[in-house]
């Protein structure tokens, strides 16, 4: 038997089952007792099965495939993300096709269009390109994550308490000025609470602030070209004065960091420095740099799972419509390292 192909014939034939149950074994187990669960698994080793992967699918028209929409892998968040989502495989099965975006929506669009050809049983999107009503449309099941979310099942980071978390920090710090380079990002997009929480916490404790909220490119070389102009002229403009700078994400934060240490040869202690999402950069920078935490592991987990059950009920022979989004946002965690710790 090990020298050829086991077919559902075979296994059936060793355990005198129907082909029938055997068939409910791979796509409805808990129809059978464990008992006859226990016989066939056995009886796959026995027999040294190997699974037809293609058969199956086009037996069950189920892919076993998820499609990731994500806006770039250079930013140390998005790669972090994209690993922890790739590694539920092995608590949820499901295997992924992944587009890299490069802010186009009809590029965007036509990865959509290549993935439903492929028919994944659902998405994630992380790519902000393409308006969430949109998305909605292609009647697949859907969760987002950090990105516009009004018509679509999300998972988000309490950006504002981040902001909150942030400015405190560089308070305490006892900053004479403070400072956050962003985006300039739109109120619909949950980031929109880093800058808010920030500006509110600055503005309640009657601190002197400053938004640079620029354009900051679409690759890593425009990213660095901007933010190294911005450091130059923070440190021009408030020499002598301890600035509190908070970035964005932790991949600009180690930009700037970088360049100030290039440029004086330390990092001055009239600098404090805080980024955003605890990435691994964060802590593996020349200097372990300060960072609001998101918690990235718990975002993917989060976001598999509603989606996973949104998937599983559309299995059903007669699935529950979903009347409203389903959104979690989870809470950041604060790092207090080196650049904030003097």
């Amino acid at each position: 038997m090990k020298n050829k192909k086991v077919t559902f014939a075979d296994i059936a034939r060793y355990t005198n089952f129907s082909k029938t149950t055997i068939s409910r074994y791979f796509n409805n187990p808990d129809s059978l007792t464990l008992e006859n669960q226990k016989i066939i698994a056995q009886a796959l080793i026995d027999l040294d099965y190997k699974e037809n992967k293609v058969g199956r699918i086009l037996a069950s028209g189920k892919t076993e495939f998820i499609g990731v929409i994500i806006p770039n892998l250079y930013l140390h968040y998005y790669a972090e993300i994209l690993n922890q989502i790739l590694g539920s495989y092995e608590t949820f099965g499901y295997k992924f096709l992944v587009f890299v975006g490069n802010s186009s929506e009809e590029t965007e669009r036509r990865y959509i269009r290549e993935l439903l050809a492929y028919n994944i049983e659902g998405m994630i999107v992380l790519s902000h390109t393409i308006p969430s009503k949109e998305l909605v449309s292609y009647h697949i099941p859907i969760v987002t994550i950090e990105r516009e979310d009004q018509y679509t099942s999300s998972v988000n980071t309490d950006n504002y308490m981040g902001g909150v978390q942030a400015a405190s920090l560089l308070y305490k710090n006892n900053c004479d000025v403070f400072i956050h380079i962003n985006v300039d990002v739109s109120k619909q997009v949950p980031a929109y609470g880093r800058i808010q929480g920030f500006v509110d916490t600055c503005t309640e404790n009657h601190l002197p602030f400053e938004l640079l909220l620029k354009d900051l490119g679409n690759t890593y070389a425009e990213n660095k070209k901007v933010i190294q102009e911005l450091a130059l002229y923070l440190d021009e403009k408030y020499a002598g004065r301890k600035k509190g700078i908070f970035l964005a994400n932790d991949t600009y934060a180690n930009i700037f960091l970088n360049y100030l240490i290039r440029l004086h040869g330390t990092l001055r202690d009239d600098y404090r420095i805080i980024g955003f999402d605890n990435s691994p950069i964060s802590s593996e920078a020349v200097i372990p740099t300060s960072t609001v935490g998101q918690q990235i592991d718990k975002i993917a987990y989060t976001a598999m799972e509603i989606l996973v059950e949104q998937m599983n009920e559309r299995k059903k022979r007669r699935p529950a419509v979903i009347s409203e989004p389903i959104h979690k946002v989870i809470t950041p965690i604060l790092f207090n390292r080196d650049t904030t710790a003097g």
